[in-house]
């Protein structure tokens, strides 16, 4: 386990037990998107998808119909 993740833990382990249970939830519903995402990337046909909506956004922009995204207001 690395040293964060250690701190975290421990930071964790001093909430409330309602607060420690959401915590847990929290970080394993994480854990299970980043699972999902990188079975969803390992199938031949992603590649393929993600080439065809770069290609569409990329249109898209050439012809003007985005906008720039302003972080500074988020």
């Amino acid at each position: 386990m690395t040293q964060l993740l250690q701190q975290a833990f421990e930071r964790a382990a001093a909430l409330p037990q309602e607060e420690q249970d959401r915590f847990a939830r929290l970080m394993l519903a994480e854990l299970e998107s980043e699972e999902r995402w990188a079975e969803l990337f390992s199938r031949p046909e992603s590649e393929e998808l993600l080439e065809k909506m770069a290609d569409e956004a990329l249109a898209a922009h050439r012809a003007g119909l985005t906008e720039l995204l302003r972080t500074e207001e988020m």
